[in-house]
């Protein structure tokens, strides 16, 4: 095998052992997110909030999540369109330079 294919597969496995370390040493720990401690400090401080309901609420989790996927591929498509457009651009250069 070549030295950079050798490289790759102990990197990958660095990579894995680490994670399964990682796991392994957790405990019973919670995997809380920001979410929750944020909630936790605000209400800490006495705030109250101006209304207590979101302004629309989706129908179901079912439209929830689609709502979420197409935010998702909206926002990866002008990515794309965005790297496309510069990669055009690029190549574009280089063939004038040529």
């Amino acid at each position: 095998m070549k030295r950079s294919t050798i490289e790759i597969i102990v990197g990958i496995l660095i990579i894995l052992g680490l994670v399964v370390f990682a796991l392994a040493t957790g405990g019973d720990s919670e995997w809380g997110g920001a979410d929750g401690g944020a909630e936790d400090m605000i209400s800490e401080t006495g705030y109250e909030p101006w209304f207590e309901s979101p302004l629309w609420a989706p129908p179901s989790g079912e439209v929830e999540s689609l709502l979420f996927a197409l935010q998702a591929a909206i926002g990866t498509g002008v990515a794309c369109l965005i790297f496309g457009y510069w990669l055009g651009q690029s190549k574009r250069k280089d063939e004038k330079e040529a």
